[in-house]
């Protein structure tokens, strides 16, 4: 099966991350993955408590945190107060936080260590989650975990990331989709609400807790949280998040246990050219592990007949309303999509005589990502559209289990269209969507910009976000 993860989530505009279409797509020649070093600190956990009537899942948990923190046996919680089965907000019962030492002879400063309790199934009754058979995930089979550096003379640990973390569980509750170590986050505002650097985040295996553990409702893992800045995203975004986050593992700010420190002022990068070099040598040898994002698009297929144009024109003039709205309420298809939503046919396949794209600014400064980090190297990226069930996958000449050829290139499945770009496309392509990758600011780029193939019927337009 296809399955690929999408890893640019927004977290206020409910962007689904990932996703997954039934074709026997393989790319022929795999990326290297990167791991972080060595394993985490291992737990040993005491049996199983007896089952409670109050919440056994919840008693797994608080059992492995009074391991780990024997001393803070009763730690200061932030609680949903309208628990989310009952219509409150907040998808996460408990959020705990506890007070850690760290160990500064290794490069870990004083912190607070947050952990979240409610993406896994803390009752097993069905309320939120439904029951899981033997050897399965609890829940959503994670929980959240984050450190924040202790400010010196700090007695009571700040509530903030508690907010970020039911901004994400909210994502995940509304998406289906889980959050796994290497995935990242563009939140694009610093975290704490300040003025500060921390604009976004990565995904990583939490350094002290077990890697998975097993309570009466299933198997549960710990991702934590952390932030970085916005050139540490992009350096994920077009390398690979495990990669990046192994270096900042040794990064000056960060250190091995990745403690988000709101008050660092610069990209690792620009603190340790090395990591620079480390990283932009990653990018050269082996493309981006990036397969694709959510993205504000929609595609239109060029014929002779305007009035697939037309319509294209009159949903622009309607996204500046929708635009300015936290979360997308309704979702559009394109006109073509429309018609297949009709007929109810998802296995209907189409090929297109032509096409314009159009692709929101955000998405659109991850075409050169797209290109030269996936197509060039022999891979796929897909763009899954937030504002309909639609997906645009842009593939290269060797992936196989396609429905695209050379005389097919963009060819429509039910809501997923797939594009074909040739290599000698895919260079010019490259040279054009240099733009972005020059421009310091991608605000200062003049909206729309057009660019068009006219020899490949092949038109894409980028837009305000």
């Amino acid at each position: 099966k296809y399955e690929k993860r999408l890893m640019n989530a927004r977290i206020f505009g409910v962007r689904h991350r990932s996703f997954m279409y039934g074709a026997n797509m393989r790319e022929r020649e795999e990326f290297s993955r990167c791991f972080l070093p060595g394993q985490p600190a291992q737990v040993s956990l005491p049996p199983p408590p007896p089952p409670s009537p109050r919440a056994p899942g919840l008693d797994a948990l608080h059992s492995l945190c009074k391991q780990i923190y024997p001393d803070q046996s009763n730690p200061l919680t932030v609680t949903a107060v309208i628990k989310y089965w009952l219509g409150g907000p907040d998808p996460l019962d408990y959020i705990s936080m506890y007070a850690n030492s760290g160990y500064p002879e290794l490069g870990v400063p004083p912190h607070w260590h947050y952990i979240s309790l409610g993406l896994s199934d803390l009752h097993g009754d069905g309320r939120l989650h439904p029951k899981p058979g033997p050897g399965r995930p609890s829940g959503f089979g994670f929980e959240l975990t984050f450190r924040l550096a202790r400010e010196r003379g700090e007695t009571t640990p700040p509530t903030w990331p508690a907010n970020v973390m039911q901004q994400l569980a909210k994502y995940v509750f509304n998406s289906g989709n889980t959050l796994m170590p290497g995935d990242h986050v563009s939140w694009h505002a610093p975290l704490d609400g300040g003025n500060g650097c921390i604009t976004q985040i990565l995904m990583s295996q939490d350094p002290q807790l077990p890697t998975s553990i097993s309570t009466p409702h299933g198997d549960v893992s710990f991702v934590q949280i952390v932030g970085v800045t916005s050139e540490e995203l992009q350096a994920a975004q077009h390398w690979n998040g495990l990669g990046v986050v192994n270096l900042l593992r040794s990064a000056r700010g960060c250190g091995p246990w990745l403690v988000t420190d709101m008050r660092r002022m610069h990209s690792a990068m620009e603190d340790d050219p090395s990591i620079a070099e480390k990283i932009q040598c990653g990018i050269e040898r082996d493309g981006s592990n990036t397969s694709g994002v959510s993205a504000k698009c929609w595609w239109v297929q060029i014929t002779n007949d305007r009035s697939s144009e037309r319509y294209r024109e009159k949903r622009d003039d309607s996204d500046d309303d929708e635009d300015v709205k936290p979360i997308v309420k309704t979702e559009r298809l394109s006109p073509c999509e429309q018609q297949d939503a009709n007929v109810s046919d998802e296995n209907s396949i189409r090929a297109l005589s032509g096409l314009h794209l159009t692709f929101n600014l955000e998405a659109g400064s991850l075409l050169p990502l797209a290109i030269k980090g996936r197509v060039m190297h022999g891979r796929h990226f897909t763009f899954k559209s937030i504002l309909s069930h639609s997906a645009v996958t842009i593939v290269a000449p060797s992936v196989t289990g396609t429905f695209v050829s050379k005389e097919k290139p963009y060819v429509v499945q039910g809501p997923w269209l797939q594009v074909l770009l040739s290599e000698e496309l895919s260079e010019k392509m490259a040279e054009e969507f240099q733009v972005f990758l020059n421009a310091p600011d991608k605000r200062e780029i003049q909206l729309p910009k057009t660019f068009s193939w006219p020899e490949h019927n092949l038109v894409i337009t980028i837009i305000n976000d």
